[in-house]
C-alpha cells in the first residue's frame, strides 16, 4: 500500500512539472525574487545571460508566453546598474493588462522571457556635459533611474543630482525611497561610488492624492518655483543643467515643454542635447 502512495507521488509532481515546462520559453531567465510594495506595484530580479552588456538607463523587451502560445512581451527598463550580476525590474499591476496581468503572480524560480537587445535613450551618452542633472520620474518610470543612481559615471560626470519622484500616494514612493536609503547606508554601495559622491544626491519625491511633507505634480512645482527654492538651486539653465525624464506619455510632453521653454534641447543617442525623455516607457 505505502509503495503504491510513493509512486503517486513522486509521479504527481512529475506530470505537473511537464505541464509547466513545456514548451520552454525562448531566451528565458529564472526569477531570483519578487517584491510586492502596493496592490499596484511590484519589483522583481532575474538571472543575467552572461552575453548580456548593456548601458545603465537601458531598457529591453520581457515578458511571459501568452494564451496563444506566442511570446507577449513588453518594454521594461533594467532597474539594476550595469555591473550588477542580476537584472532587477519594477512594474506596475494592470488587473486587465495583457502581460502585467500575469507578470505578478511570477515566484522565485519560475521562468521569464527576455529579449537581450537593449536600447534606450536615457544614458550619459545622450547627453552634453553638464554640471546639474535632473531624473524626473512618475510611478514606475523610477525604474531606469534606479540604474543610474547605482552607476559610478553618474557621480563622475556631475557636481549635483537631483532625483524627482511624483506618486499619487506615499506608498507608491516606497521602492525609490528605500533605493535611496540603501545607496546612503550600504557600505558596498559607499565604497563602489564614494561617499563624497553620494553627498551629491538630492531627493525629492512628492505625491499628488495622499497627503505627504510635499504635495504637488513636479510640472506645477518647476512652474511656481517651489522645487528650485526648496533645494536651493537656481532655475533651469541650459549652459549648466541636464535632465532625464521617465514617466506616463503626458507627464513626458508637460516635462518636454516646461524643459524647451528653460532654452534646453532634447537629445539623442546620435546628437547629444541638453535632456532626453525615454518614449518607449508607458505606465
Amino acid at each position: 500500500m505505502s509503495g503504491r502512495h510513493d509512486t503517486m507521488t513522486e509521479q504527481t509532481p512529475v506530470t505537473e512539472t511537464t505541464a509547466t515546462k513545456v514548451p520552454t520559453l525562448p531566451d528565458a531567465q529564472t526569477v531570483t525574487s519578487v517584491q510586492h510594495y502596493t496592490d499596484r506595484l511590484f519589483s522583481f530580479r532575474v538571472t543575467r545571460p552572461q552575453s548580456l552588456r548593456f548601458r545603465s538607463g537601458e531598457f529591453v523587451m520581457i515578458g511571459l508566453m501568452g494564451d496563444n502560445g506566442r511570446p507577449l512581451l513588453r518594454a521594461y527598463s533594467i532597474a539594476s546598474p550595469a555591473w550588477d550580476d542580476e537584472l532587477e525590474f519594477y512594474s506596475i499591476k494592470v488587473p486587465d493588462g495583457p502581460l502585467t496581468s500575469k507578470l505578478q503572480h511570477i515566484k522565485v524560480g519560475d521562468e521569464i522571457i527576455l529579449r537581450p537587445k537593449p536600447v534606450g535613450t536615457l544614458v550619459h551618452d545622450a547627453l552634453l556635459p553638464g554640471k546639474r542633472l535632473y531624473f524626473f520620474s512618475t510611478g514606475t518610470g523610477f525604474a531606469p533611474f534606479a540604474s543610474l543612481l547605482r552607476e559610478p559615471e553618474t557621480y563622475e560626470k556631475y557636481d549635483e543630482i537631483i532625483m524627482t519622484h511624483t506618486c499619487r500616494d506615499v506608498d507608491e514612493l516606497t521602492y525609490g525611497r528605500d533605493l535611496i536609503a540603501d545607496l546612503k547606508q550600504d557600505e558596498m554601495m559607499q565604497e563602489l561610488l564614494g561617499e563624497e559622491n553620494l553627498g551629491k544626491l538630492k531627493y525629492y519625491p512628492t505625491t499628488t492624492r495622499e497627503e505627504s511633507p510635499k504635495m504637488g505634480r513636479i510640472t506645477t512645482l518647476i512652474e511656481n518655483g517651489e522645487l528650485f527654492g526648496d533645494l536651493g538651486v537656481p532655475a533651469l539653465d541650459p549652459a549648466t543643467d541636464r535632465a532625464m525624464v521617465c514617466g506616463s506619455l503626458e507627464f513626458n510632453l508637460d516635462i518636454k515643454a516646461l524643459l524647451e521653454k528653460a532654452g534646453l534641447n532634447e537629445g539623442a543617442n546620435s546628437e547629444p542635447g541638453e535632456f532626453v525623455i525615454e518614449k518607449a516607457f508607458v505606465g
